[in-house]
């Protein structure tokens, strides 16, 4: 008789049957008169206890090891003095699918760099890490469920350019039919062409590729990105109403699918914000920061890590917010596609959205004038000629528009409390690393 494979968090529905269950053994105590093996699939685990008996069951127990991959067909019995669920599994067969060697390159004393050597183990082992992707796959989710319901298209635009793409960010270069390309560091350019297109907000969640030497806790060579654009904006406010309503919405559906499961394996609570956001000025986030000490010197135009954590603790001490925007950025340091303010020409119509002191989030209203565009990428040392293409875009009817670029591992690191981004994704990718 063939039995069904049940998921462990499913077996209380089947007490007094047989079924059959898939998964990894956990633990071994392979005692005098009793075996007992805890296996665990993706939903929890289950004890397994057999009673020895000089029987084909108990050598194939005796010959397990940690990890391997079985099928357990057996009676679910109630048992109250079993932690896991109150329940057990007396097995009728054991088949094992595919043995795990021993001993395994990974334990839980393994410091996190060597864990990244056998990430599959790693994840497969941690119940927390399985979460995240759990909670991941709700984010996207959410996020999806909001911009659709806005009139968002989603878009895939091109991952490989004949041009590189942002002034700043460090782009790689890749060999392509005889001349070189270049993996995209943002959709930018290409969500503006679909605006121009006539797309009216566009919407995508794709790789983005940085060439930065950065070993910090943030940054990575390849992540993903969520990125926006909008068309018929009044200005950078509607983009900065789209991101704040967009992220309380997804929030509260983490916080409703995953709430408790976080608390549990995190230690940390997933508060739904309020909307509106607080917002503050580039100048006065420094005026409120050098108060208290920040760049005495008075030479820093950006806000460094330092700078975003102490402004975001200010804000939740004042406002009880862990989010806060930081608008109008200083031309000389943001891109020469970003609008300037009217009544100064010296601050972009832009933002970043901090999160508990961690930026998340670029945002800003797009110069969309062709001649404004032309005239501020050369006052930015920028030749028109290889981006022409991007350029026509913005020669016939292109609307006034705005947009933004968020990290989808960023957004994971602080709702989880991550201390880096190394945990934030499947298999990371940094400067030195690219394995597995």
């Amino acid at each position: 008789m063939i039995h069904s494979r049940v998921p462990v968090s499913d077996l209380r529905e089947h007490v007094g049957r047989t079924v059959s269950v898939c998964g990894w053994v956990n633990t071994l105590r392979l005692q005098r008169h009793m075996q007992f093996v805890i296996v665990r699939d993706h939903t929890g685990m289950v004890q397994v206890t057999h009673k020895r008996d000089n029987g084909p069951l108990e050598a194939q127990f005796e010959a397990l090891t940690p990890e391997s991959a079985v099928k357990i067909t057996g009676r679910v019995v109630d048992a109250a003095q079993v932690k896991l669920g109150g329940l057990e599994i007396v097995p009728e067969a054991v088949e094992v699918l595919n043995p795990a060697v021993t001993p395994l390159p990974i334990d839980e004393h393994t410091g996190l760099e060597q864990r990244m050597d056998w990430r599959f183990l790693d994840v497969r082992r941690r119940p927390a890490t399985q979460l995240l992707f759990a909670v991941q796959t709700t984010l996207e989710q959410g996020m999806r469920e909001y911009v659709y319901a806005q009139g968002a298209t989603e878009m895939h635009t091109p991952k490989l350019m004949g041009t590189a793409s942002e002034s700043g960010a460090e782009v790689f270069e890749v060999g392509y039919f005889g001349r070189s390309a270049y993996l995209a560091q943002s959709p930018q350019f290409y969500k503006q062409m679909a605006i121009a297109a006539g797309i009216d907000k566009v919407f995508e969640i794709g790789p983005v590729f940085r060439a930065e030497p950065s070993f910090t806790s943030r940054h990575a060579t390849e992540f993903t990105g969520v990125d926006v654009e909008l068309a018929w904006i009044d200005g950078v406010e509607d983009v900065m109403a789209f991101e704040e309503q967009m992220l309380a919405h997804t929030i509260a559906k983490v916080a409703d699918a995953h709430g408790e499961a976080i608390a549990e394996h995190f230690g940390v609570e997933v508060t739904v914000p309020t909307t509106p956001f607080p917002r503050v000025t580039m100048a006065d986030a420094q005026e409120i920061l050098r108060k208290g000490g920040w760049d005495p010197a008075g030479v820093k135009e950006d806000l460094d890590p330092e700078g975003e954590r102490s402004i975001s603790a200010h804000i939740e001490e004042a406002t009880g917010h862990e989010f806060v925007f930081i608008t109008h950025y200083p031309v000389g340091i943001r891109p020469f596609y970003h609008m300037r303010a009217a009544d100064d020409s010296s601050v972009t119509l832009s933002f970043d959205l901090l999160w508990k002191g961690l930026e998340v989030t670029t945002g800003a209203q797009r110069e969309h004038r062709y001649d404004v565009l032309l005239k501020q990428a050369a006052e930015k040392g920028m030749s028109p000629e290889p981006m022409q293409d991007y350029l026509n875009a913005f020669r016939y009817g292109c609307p006034p528009h705005g947009g933004l670029g968020m990290g989808l591992g960023r957004v994971l690191m602080v709702m989880l409390g991550l201390d880096s981004i190394r945990q934030a994704s499947f298999l990371f990718r940094g400067p030195n690393r690219l394995t597995p």
